[in-house]
């Protein structure tokens, strides 16, 4: 089963950025346990800092993979035009955030796209990524896309 894990701006710089709120560890490296931890998932990474090729991703992949596991940073409050694109794709979509987004700054508490994903995790750490995956690794493959998205 074809998962990717799409992460939006600033998210190449974990490991040094803010380590008080995301950590000292960099996603390349929790991505390779990952893969260990999930290898019964074909699990692909990709991350940009730009809007139109985030947007790109999602359509590249959103006909064929059977999830994606989407952190998309700051656009998760602001753009308009992902989650259009999430609502426009077949595949389910769990939004993740690495800290608890209702810890933070008010305009935080706000998601654009959280109404067309199957769900949403935030405040648990990198883990948050683990937990998204472990909801698909659990789910039979007729179940996945079952839920809220395109509803």
């Amino acid at each position: 089963m074809k998962i990717l894990i799409l992460n939006g701006p600033n998210l190449n710089l974990l490991g040094t950025r803010e380590k008080s709120i995301y950590g000292s560890r960099s996603f390349e490296d929790y991505f390779e346990e990952l893969k260990e931890d999930f290898s019964d998932l074909e699990l692909t990474y990709f991350q940009s800092n730009t809007e139109g090729v985030l947007i790109d991703k999602l359509h590249e992949v959103g006909f064929s993979y059977k999830g994606i596991v989407l952190n998309a940073g700051a656009y998760t409050h602001t753009s308009v035009a992902i989650s259009d694109a999430i609502k426009a794709i077949d595949c389910p979509v769990v939004e993740v955030h690495i800290s608890n987004v209702f810890a933070r700054e008010a305009f935080r508490h706000k998601s654009m796209i959280a109404p067309y994903c199957t769900g949403s995790i935030s405040g648990f750490g990198l883990d948050s990524y683990r937990l998204a995956l472990q909801y698909f690794e659990r789910m039979k493959p007729k179940q996945i896309g079952f839920g809220v998205k395109n509803s």
